[in-house]
């Protein structure tokens, strides 16, 4: 019963349609007394107020405070004033009333909240089920010993040919893929990370598997692992490849939502080294993957593509594709305390790490960029360009794609997985260019 409930879809319309259905006749309900003018004029206040609160709410936490590093679209504006006005209606049903009202009151105030997160959430679109929206998982765990062939796995000659040209998938290979959590150590760093998840494709869920491409794939923030929208698009690409795509292995780089690390070793938590010395090492030791840095690509949405361009730009000689999905222009850029609490103001050491400071200083005979932003994200957009053209002048390999329809949202996601998808398969050897 837990796992059902810890699955459930809580983006698909339905239960959103059932949801709002019966927010709307609680609030009919909770309006419809005896009209009296006291009632009418306390009814007025109340919504109003509700409506205003939820205005100034807005205000305050996107324009004054930025708590969430972009701006909400209309659609969540909507929802959020009409969910405190609900709530309002439903608050001064509380006085001067029967107590079969009150708790009808109390019960919809519930119903309201739980209506409008349901809502919000819809509208972004990122945390499809009550599991990831509580930031936790129900997958079970990964069978290693079963899904993956010997570790480190040697290049062989004919590995200069296409593995598309030279793989013809055994009978019984499964028609998806699958995901499950995977236990990372985290010997070197000592950072502490929530449970880590990994998708296996369909090719290598058989006997003999063949060396395939791994991602590392990194959250926003606030986010946590989860791989629903990668699996579904890569089964669909799987399905028409011969079961060929690759490994994707998802940890933690927050450790909490309410934290963000930055991707880097600092007092909150030694991330690049859980990165580079637990996660990097562990993958090799654990998935028939590639060693040839072009089959290894670092991937991130927002917080995560900040990071992704990060590691890709500081790290070529491990990661040769990195992918800045919607990501931020640098670490912190939201915060401006991160200066004085984490370089104790020193604007040079800051700067430093800046991914387009490193792609500055580096030099890339062989990487490949990928920059996707949601055509309406005003907030991410400057800086996605930004990163994106620092790239193009160090001499990566990269691509700029705005997301039709996208904001900062579900939508920009998928496209710029898609995207990503498109431009690396070929390089992978997954499928002929073209």
């Amino acid at each position: 019963m837990t796992d059902l409930i810890l699955g459930l879809n809580i983006v698909n319309a339905p239960l959103v349609r059932t949801m709002s259905a019966l927010s709307i006749a609680l609030v009919l309900f909770l309006l419809i007394r005896r009209p009296t003018t006291r009632w009418v004029l306390t009814a007025s206040i109340g919504a109003v107020s509700g409506a205003l609160i939820g205005t100034i709410t807005l205000l305050v936490t996107v324009n004054v405070l930025n708590l969430f590093g972009t701006r909400l679209t209309a659609v969540v504006d909507t929802w959020v004033v009409l969910t405190f006005t609900a709530v309002a209606i439903g608050i001064v049903n509380l006085w001067r009333s029967k107590w079969w009202r009150k708790l009808v009151a109390a019960v919809s105030i519930i119903v309201f909240v739980v209506t409008g997160a349901l809502g919000v959430n819809a509208a972004f679109g990122l945390n499809k089920t009550v599991a990831a929206f509580f930031g936790v998982t129900n997958e079970k765990p990964l069978d290693l010993g079963q899904h993956t062939a010997s570790p480190n796995p040697t290049n062989g000659a004919d590995d200069v040919t296409p593995l598309y040209t030279r793989w013809q998938p055994p009978a019984g290979m499964p028609a998806e893929g699958k995901v499950g959590t995977v236990n990372i150590p985290h010997a070197a760093s000592g950072f502490i990370a929530r449970t880590a998840l990994a998708y296996v494709p369909p090719a290598g869920l058989v006997a003999d598997p063949p060396t395939l491409p791994v991602i590392i794939q990194l959250n926003g923030q606030p986010g946590s692992p989860g791989l629903d929208d990668p699996k579904v698009i890569l089964d669909k690409l799987a399905a028409g490849d011969n079961g060929l795509a690759p490994i994707i292995v998802n940890p933690d780089q927050l450790g909490d939502d309410s934290k963000d690390p930055l991707c880097l070793d600092t007092s909150m938590g030694n991330v690049e080294t859980y990165i580079m010395k637990d996660v990097v090492p562990w993958v090799r030791a654990n998935f028939n993957v590639s060693s040839d840095p072009k089959d290894w690509t670092v991937l991130g949405f927002s917080n995560g593509g900040m990071c992704a361009s990060y590691f890709g730009a500081k790290y070529p000689q491990v990661f040769g594709n990195f992918v800045d999905l919607s990501g931020d222009e640098y670490q912190g850029v939201d915060d401006s305390s991160t200066l004085k609490r984490v370089f104790g103001g020193d604007q040079a050491a800051y700067e430093a790490v800046w991914p387009a400071s490193i792609m500055a200083r580096g030099t890339y005979p062989d990487s490949v960029g990928v920059f996707t932003v949601g055509e309406s994200d005003s907030e991410a957009k400057p800086g996605v360009k930004k990163t994106y053209d620092a790239a193009v002048a160090a001499g990566i390999q990269a691509t700029y794609t705005e997301i039709p329809g996208g904001g900062h949202d579900n939508t920009a996601l998928d496209g710029g997985l898609s995207k990503a998808y498109d431009v690396l398969y070929p390089r992978w050897g997954l499928k002929a260019s073209g």
